[in-house]
């Protein structure tokens, strides 16, 4: 069956003329109302340290190897990362998370990195993975403990820590919210943020509140990305409640600051190819942080294939800077969207459903003129029709999705 569109009820009291605008990129989408869920963003500063200007891309240990880290392992995948070609598709970032120091900090308050899994240290870690092209990132938490509880966090140590993970060469910080005396995180986590700025070098900050206090409204003017929900796991429903949780603050992320809804788990073996692609195109879309969670080592080269898709790619780290929305809806069978660089649209089909369905996307339910004709490039098929006028239908299996770059017809 054929979607119908649900935008004139999800946006009821915006003009039309709004919706064009938001679009063609006319009309700031900080302004613009969230489509069926009521927030406003006003104008804001974000965190100017440099960093950021496209989503995060890179990989990350939690997800596959949880706690079972050492310095072997993240040396082996940065040797991965570059064999396999992703760091030259801008997959940047090595983060070690979780469970890599010591519970007790030395007699100068400093954290240890663990003797048994990190027996050369972080600073020769770092070294090594630099030497490789690639950046290495480090996690704390803004509580007494991180969240295994096997190493020490940050709170009341913020400018410590800073300075010793800038001395390691660090170019990353992931922060969570554990063990937290219950204050507000707007503290800790500018306490920290401040501290990093303060350190003598760069680093990245990833904030992970959960989304708790509504992050996307305070946390632009702190980190360069904040998680907006709690943690993803390797299976489908989690993955399309995530998507649609993090859909709510679209307005909010920008070049310099993102939404994130947590990082990927194609590879995993949790779900399907077609539901590891969906994953994949929508974190895209929405301006997700590209954080590959599976073991890069022994990655099957259908997971390759898909985490290496330039053209998706692409549209997650397009210079616009623009998240993608769910902009129609019907039942299980949806449309999402978002404005590129150079008057393109990005748009993704997705079937939600249980069985092979046929969705259609009309040229009003993005924002273009009826009349408009564009050529189509279709992202996973990598093939382009042209001459398309009005509306762009495809049959999508359960699961799946389509993903495709509208660009207008000269």
């Amino acid at each position: 069956m054929a979607v119908r569109s649900a935008l004139g009820r999800a946006l009821a009291g915006l003009s039309v003329l709004v919706l064009l605008c938001f679009f063609s990129g006319g009309v700031d989408s900080r302004f613009v109302k969230d489509a069926g869920y009521g927030v406003y963003s006003s104008r804001r500063s974000t965190l100017e340290n440099g960093l950021g200007r496209t989503p995060q891309m890179g990989w990350n240990s939690w997800n596959h190897f949880h706690c079972d880290v050492n310095e072997q392992m993240i040396r082996e995948t940065a040797d991965a990362m570059v064999s396999t070609g992703l760091s030259s598709l801008g997959y940047k970032y090595v983060n070690l998370d979780d469970c890599w120091a010591e519970l007790n900090r030395d007699s100068q308050g400093n954290l240890v990195p663990k003797a048994s899994a990190f027996p050369s240290g972080i600073k020769n870690l770092a070294d090594y993975v630099h030497g490789k092209g690639l950046l290495l990132g480090v996690y704390s938490d803004a509580g007494s403990y991180t969240c295994s509880k096997t190493m020490p966090g940050s709170l009341g140590y913020e400018d410590q820590d800073a300075k010793t993970f800038a001395s390691w060469g660090v170019d990353y910080l992931k922060y969570d919210n554990c063990y937290n005396p219950g204050t507000s995180p707007k503290e800790r986590y500018d306490k920290m943020s401040k501290a990093l700025l303060n350190s003598g070098r760069r680093i990245f900050f990833s904030m992970c509140e959960w989304g708790q206090e509504d992050p996307a409204t305070w946390a632009p003017e702190i980190g360069n990305s904040w998680r907006t929900t709690g943690d993803i796991e390797d299976k489908w429903e989690r993955v399309t409640s995530i998507a649609d949780q993090n859909d709510r603050w679209a307005a909010y992320a920008r070049p310099g600051g993102w939404n994130d809804p947590d990082m990927l788990e194609v590879g995993n073996g949790g779900m399907t190819a077609d539901e590891y692609v969906s994953h994949f195109s929508i974190w895209a879309l929405v301006k997700a942080p590209l954080l590959i969670g599976c073991d890069v080592r022994s990655m099957s080269n259908e997971t390759q294939g898909i985490l290496s898709n330039k053209e998706v790619i692409a549209v997650n780290q397009d210079s616009l800077g623009r998240q993608g929305q769910k902009v129609k809806k019907e039942g299980d069978l949806e449309v999402w969207a978002g404005s590129l660089s150079g008057g393109r649209v990005a748009v993704v089909l997705w079937n939600r459903g249980s069985s092979q369905s046929s969705i259609t996307v009309v040229w009003s339910d993005l924002g273009l003129d009826p009349a408009m004709v564009v050529k189509a490039r279709d992202l996973w098929a990598h093939s382009t029709a042209y001459s398309i006028r009005g509306e762009l239908s495809a049959t999508v299996e359960s699961h799946a999705c389509k993903m495709y770059v509208l660009t207008p017809s000269v």
